[in-house]
């Protein structure tokens, strides 16, 4: 099988490309040489079966970020017929330097300058033939966002791995890149010949730029359309998850409940509102997920994601951070494993150690759907959306208190460098993709804790047998009663309490829990009855302690990784918990004070 490995710097359109090549039915691989995870995918190219790799954006081969180091790895010890070097068209004078390292360490190369549909509008003008010749590799312009090339690319990929029969090493790439007169020299001389910049008036990205980044306006900008997409995510979402709730509610009560109908009571109830019940209620908040991950695609595909990044550094300097580490907040929206893993792009490990405390307080989609169901639940359509948004208010104040707690303890010193991409709206296909993959990533990650959380609460809940379900008696109930001590005083009950423990596997545990533990005494729907349980103030104090509660296991076992230190996981886990009791505890005891 032919190997193909993907290089590119960040903002480059490296994923975009990737997933137009694959199909974006990647997963990941383990690799000799190296201790993480890399994107790959097995896809026919010509007559050739080929795997792809999708390495770490980098900036250089000789950085000392832990990206870098993945990848400087990954070409030392996995031979590959053929590398794929992704550049941006618009900046291939900061850019082009990484082409000539590939070049320098021998391995054969393919160079595709991407965005050539934008180099006109900002003036400039490539020569790929003469970039060729310098370089010794074969050069071609592209669009991976619309296409544009994408044919011919294709093709001379499958021209390249037939001619190229044996996969090569990089060797050891410190000593085979040469010295830095010979590669400036080089450099100044490519770029000469074939990068031509021409004077251009204003456009579009400069003119919102004055708007977007303001120093005053910009940042009220920021959390206006954070707020905005929020509402988008409610408004939409809610009713496309209330009509799937419909339909699995039919397929309960015309499939499966006369499919199983013949077992004991029991087996019965078990598989029927015990997996069942708690997989299809954390199924039926799938159109929330694809919703809010659209939302996040043209968030970042734009160009502004970078942006809030600029807006936001001078003030995360002062809390030890800087804008890199609010970026990695918000792709905690997602998921908070990948969030913490792309911290690697960090050099300071004093930065990436503050980062690791800050990450897990972002609104993770598994937190999202509990937030949702919660809020439709006990809230007006017209608050709801304002409660959801006022819970991301309290994860950006999480985050910045436990900063600048802990600032002191991870000094950092190192300078951010930013590159601020064009503004550009992501395709359809683009958003669709995304929210695909981020869907299907979400489902295979989850399940298996779901399953297992939803059935443990079954049993936690029904056993032992010879008392009433969900009762005091049972093992939940058991549970639920020995931690009120704790978690009374924040107002969450004994049914409550169960979800949390389990919680703490993964956060989509929680809802399928509440699900199983509300739907064992009464045959009401899950958000009447559990609104006929709690008032609103409980309920804001239960997802205020969910936000900011243990990471789920995941989490912490990533940041045990990344870290290397068993005590610093720890930390993380015993400072969120003692933030989540004491920030529900003064507003739980606060709105009762007041009469709520």
């Amino acid at each position: 099988m032919k190997q193909i490995a993907v290089l590119g710097m960040p903002n480059t359109g490296k994923s975009t490309f990737f997933n137009r090549l694959t199909g974006a039915n990647a997963s990941t691989g383990n690799w000799p040489g190296i201790t993480v995870d890399l994107l790959v995918a097995k896809i026919k190219i010509g007559q050739q079966d080929t795997q792809v790799v999708d390495l770490p954006g980098i900036y250089d081969l000789r950085g000392f970020s832990e990206d870098e180091e993945v990848v400087r790895r990954f070409l030392e010890h996995n031979p590959v017929h053929l590398i794929i070097i992704i550049l941006n068209s618009t900046q291939l004078d900061r850019q082009i330097s990484l082409a000539l390292q590939i070049e320098q360490i021998g391995l054969p190369a393919l160079l595709l300058l991407n965005m050539a549909d934008e180099a006109p509008k900002f003036g400039v003008h490539v020569d790929p033939e003469a970039i060729s010749r310098h370089l010794q590799m074969p050069v071609l312009q592209m669009s991976a966002k619309y296409g544009q090339g994408y044919a011919q690319v294709r093709s001379l990929i499958a021209e390249r791995l037939n001619l190229q029969s044996e996969p090569l090493l990089a060797g050891k790439i410190d000593v085979n890149l040469g010295s830095d007169t010979q590669f400036a020299a080089k450099m100044g001389a490519l770029l000469q010949d074939g990068f031509q910049v021409s004077p251009v008036r204003d456009t579009l990205t400069t003119k919102l730029d004055r708007v977007l980044l303001h120093p005053v306006f910009g940042l009220p900008i920021f959390f206006g359309l954070m707020y905005l997409m929020f509402q988008v995510v409610y408004t939409i979402g809610k009713p496309l998850q209330d009509w799937l709730n419909t339909g699995v509610e039919w397929f309960k009560t015309t499939a499966v409940e006369p499919l199983l109908g013949f077992l004991p009571p029991f087996p019965h109830d078990l598989l029927i509102d015990g997996l069942y019940g708690g997989m299809a209620t954390v199924a039926a908040f799938i159109p929330v997920i694809w919703i809010f991950f659209i939302c996040m695609a043209i968030v970042e595909d734009s160009g502004y994601l970078s942006r809030s990044a600029y807006l936001m550094d001078a003030f995360m300097e002062r809390l030890g951070l800087d804008g890199r580490s609010f970026v990695m907040s918000l792709m905690g929206f997602g998921c908070n494993v990948p969030a913490i893993m792309g911290l690697r792009v960090m050099r300071s490990p004093a930065l990436r150690l503050l980062s690791m405390l800050v990450i897990p307080f972002s609104l993770c989609s598994a937190r999202l759907n509990v937030f949702i169901f919660m809020t439709t639940a006990l809230f007006s359509t017209r608050v709801a959306p304002l409660v959801l948004f006022s819970l991301y208010l309290f994860s950006f104040g999480a985050a910045i208190l436990t900063a600048f707690i802990f600032k002191g303890k991870y000094p950092n010193q190192e300078p951010l460098i930013l590159e601020l991409p064009p503004y550009r709206f992501p395709t359809i296909r683009q958003m669709l993709l995304r929210a695909w993959s981020e869907t299907k990533h979400f489902l295979r990650f989850s399940w298996r804790f779901i399953i297992f959380g939803v059935v443990a609460i079954w049993l936690c809940n029904n056993l032992p047998a010879n008392v009433e379900p969900a009762s005091a008696g049972t093992i939940s109930g058991q549970i639920g009663q020995a931690l009120q001590p704790i978690l009374g005083p924040i107002g969450i009950n004994p049914k409550l309490s169960v979800a949390l423990i389990f919680g703490f596997i993964a956060k989509e545990i929680v809802l399928g829990g509440l699900a199983v533990i509300y739907a064992t005494k009464q045959d009401a729907g899950l958000a009447s009855t559990i609104a006929r349980d709690i008032d609103w103030v409980q309920a804001y104090s239960f997802m205020l302690f969910t936000l900011l509660y243990v990471p789920c296991l995941s989490t912490v076992a990533v940041i045990k990784a990344e870290s290397k230190s068993v005590k610093f996981a720890l930390l993380g886990v015993f400072w969120s918990l003692a933030l989540a009791w004491i920030a529900s505890f003064i507003f739980y005891q606060g709105a009762r004070a007041l009469g709520f």
